[in-house]
């Protein structure tokens, strides 16, 4: 139902290295072994321009992603792994592009949240996804269990990193004008015939 937009406040993007955020649990319908498979092709020729990194829950039981295997990545040196929060905006603050290339989705708040703080986005094309991002205006759009294309929709930051801050300020505005937790509210209770 929305994002707060002034608790996930606009801050501005981190732009040297470029960093790439993923924030979700390690399951593979996040989609974290395609961005792990993209990060590190990209750290081949770009490992003083971009970072890479995944925050969230460890989780066991079918589908996930075991923490050993994430632990490898970042052994290998081309991802990090920050673990998990109680609290993402810090770490959205550091960042310069939030990513999701997910399997699917409802909305995912991670996007929202990223959004409302001016981040743009390289997403799965799915829906959930796809109600968030529109291609080439706030964000990327790839084709799902696509890691060659995902590093290419990533790329594209890594190689013009001005998009980072104009399509990242769409991202703001389409979050204040179409997530606003508080508007989305009202029209829910709007609706359910609660306020007139």
């Amino acid at each position: 139902t929305g994002v707060d937009i002034e608790h996930f406040a606009l801050a501005p993007p981190k732009l040297s290295p470029v960093t790439f955020l993923l924030v979700g649990r390690l399951v593979e319908a996040k989609g974290i072994r395609e961005f792990a498979g993209a990060a590190g092709q990209l750290s081949r020729d770009y490992s003083a321009q971009a970072k890479f990194q995944i925050l969230g829950p460890a989780e066991s039981g079918p589908g996930s992603v075991p923490l050993d295997e994430v632990k490898s990545w970042e052994q290998s040196g081309f991802l990090e792994y920050l673990g998990a929060t109680d609290d993402v905006r810090p770490f959205i603050s550091e960042a310069s592009v939030m990513v999701l290339p997910s399997y699917r989705e409802g909305l995912p708040t991670s996007i929202m949240e990223g959004m409302s703080m001016g981040r743009p986005a390289v997403v799965a094309d799915v829906p959930g996804s796809r109600e968030l991002v529109v291609d080439g205006v706030n964000g990327f759009m790839v084709p799902v269990k696509d890691t060659a294309a995902l590093a290419g929709g990533m790329e594209k930051f890594i190689k013009q990193p001005e998009l980072i801050a104009s399509l990242g300020e769409t991202s703001r505005k389409m979050a204040e004008e179409e997530l606003n937790a508080r508007e989305v509210a009202a029209k829910l209770m709007q609706s359910m015939g609660l306020r007139k």
